[in-house]
């Protein structure tokens, strides 16, 4: 891949999350002037059943939601169970590769309602253990602003919004840049072969893959099980931590370093699991 190929690929990928990050923004905004008792009631009230709705949201193709649950999460809007739930759920470009290779619709969505179920029951299962052994947070929309000393309460909204979408878009050019050069020598049939020589890794691996913060992992992922090189149970593991830019975004606006880590390992580890148990039950995978 050319040089401008790759710039191209990464403009285009940035520009793609921009909205995402300038609507998410101005959400935090509105809620950090709003009366905090008032933002701390509402959450409080509806937030029980948001890994539901981040299990649902997720399965939209695409990965800009991924960011905006990142920022939410920093700013303890929403759980960690709600945040996994959304990662767990994107798929980002699986959807349109599965469709412009004639996928039947009757696969892909029991695909992604699977998919949707599993991020679902394991945010709520998340959740439900973080009840018993981490201390309620307080909502800290500001903290953003704080890190990054914007004195964003001194303009309008739409401004503060602007300012850290476009700091966060700078960073997210650049990282895409440099992972796009990393990728251009990547070499799909060597990991395919990798893959397929270690059975008992592949699920485990194809979580790995998808780990990497950019379109392309979930593009490798399905091309390799389209291709009859992976199984269903492993193209789901690698799928289900496929969060798009949404890790990256994470561990850019959330400052417990710590947190981050056990967040993407833990991502790392259910999509594992998940896989796995998939392709104990064969008859499963036959409806796909």
């Amino acid at each position: 891949m050319e040089l401008l190929d790759i710039l191209l690929d990464a403009l285009v990928d940035s520009l793609k999350i921009f909205p995402f990050l300038f609507l998410t923004y101005c959400l935090m905004e509105f809620l950090e002037r709003k009366s905090s008792l008032e933002t701390s009631k509402y959450v409080t009230n509806t937030g029980r059943f948001a890994p539901l709705l981040g299990g649902i949201v997720g399965i939209i193709p695409q990965c800009g939601f991924s960011s905006v649950a990142s920022n939410l999460y920093a700013g303890r809007v929403i759980s960690v169970g709600t945040l996994l739930a959304v990662f767990l759920s994107t798929s980002d470009e699986m959807l349109p590769l599965f469709l412009s290779k004639g996928v039947s619709i009757n696969k892909i969505i029991p695909l992604l309602l699977l998919k949707a179920t599993i991020a679902a029951l394991f945010g709520f299962v998340i959740d439900f253990i973080m009840h018993f052994f981490k201390k309620k947070e307080e909502i800290n929309i500001d903290v953003i602003c704080e890190r990054e000393h914007c004195h964003c309460d001194e303009g309008s909204i739409f401004k503060a919004a602007l300012y850290h979408s476009y700091h966060i878009f700078i960073y997210l050019l650049l990282f895409n840049v440099i992972l796009g050069l990393i990728m251009s020598f990547a070499d799909i049939n060597l990991i395919a072969s990798f893959l397929d020589n270690n059975p008992l890794l592949s699920h485990l691996l194809a979580s790995l893959i998808g780990l990497i913060p950019n379109c392309a992992a979930s593009v490798i992922i399905s091309e390799l099980y389209l291709s009859g090189l992976i199984s269903f149970g492993s193209m789901m593991s690698g799928l289900l931590a496929g969060a798009g830019v949404g890790l990256f975004v994470l561990f850019k606006v959330n400052s417990n370093l710590k947190e981050n880590c056990l967040i993407a390992i833990t991502l790392c580890l259910v999509a594992t699991f998940s896989g796995f148990i998939i392709d104990l039950f064969p008859l499963l995978a036959s409806f796909f």
